[in-house]
């Protein structure tokens, strides 16, 4: 079995916007080693968002390949895809994507109803593990509203855990949140890959990361131009 969670090979990705060709990735590679927490920077229209999109398998590159734990996605079709996101993929967003009238743990069993499974009890079981992860076990019958920023992402955290992820994939976790409350985020996060195995890739223009990522991609243009472990800078991007 390969030790690699993700695998990106020179992969490009061009839209055309009114006749204009337009590249968003341009010939990025890097490897995420099974259980760790790696970190894609820069600034919005960097290309980390799209990045973290093809390595979800919700796009395709122009050019090149993203191997999932040794598995191409190129050659999948849509439901392999769909198979692969609920079984072995969570994502969290931004943007908590909670339904409001639905308390934490109704949140957080949703994945589980759509993946198939029919005892309540064992969604119910599942969700409440997923809670006591994430240190909300107490707020489970709580609606989003009743809850604070850091509180609903820390539900979304549960919600892309409750299926058992290998792989969690995060745009931007910290993004609406103030510092001391990101800080405690990016701490509960690295606790997670440590503790539960998960490989982590997380996309950020928050410098707090370095502190908690193994390895921080810096993107600029849609490309690679600087990588960083332990907060050293190394001469080659890893690949």
């Amino acid at each position: 079995m390969t030790n690699l969670a993700v695998r990106v090979a020179d992969v490009s990705r061009a839209y055309t916007v009114n006749s204009e060709r337009i590249l968003a990735l341009r010939g990025v590679s890097l490897d995420v080693p099974v259980g760790s927490f790696v970190a894609l920077m820069g600034r919005s229209g960097s290309g980390k968002t799209t990045l973290l999109n093809m390595i979800g398998g919700l796009d395709q590159p122009t050019e090149g390949q993203v191997e999932i734990f040794g598995k191409p996605l190129r050659g999948m079709n849509q439901e392999q895809l769909t198979l692969l996101r609920r079984t072995q993929i969570g994502f969290v967003f931004q943007s908590f994507a909670l339904l409001p009238i639905l308390s934490a743990w109704e949140n957080v069993e949703m994945p589980l109803r759509i993946a198939g499974v029919r005892s309540g009890a064992e969604r119910r079981k599942r969700a409440e593990e997923a809670l006591a992860l994430v240190g909300l076990e107490k707020w489970a019958t709580h609606r989003p509203a009743e809850m604070s920023g850091g509180q609903q992402q820390r539900v979304a955290i549960a919600r892309a855990l409750v299926s058992r992820p290998s792989l969690l994939l995060a745009d931007e976790p910290t993004g609406e949140l103030d510092s001391t409350t990101g800080r405690n985020l990016l701490t509960l996060m690295r606790d997670i890959v440590r503790t539960e195995q998960v490989t982590l890739v997380m996309a950020s223009h928050d410098r707090t990361v370095h502190e908690f990522a193994d390895v921080v991609y810096h993107m600029r243009d849609g490309a690679v131009f600087d990588v960083t472990v332990g907060g050293e800078s190394i001469a080659e991007p890893v690949a």
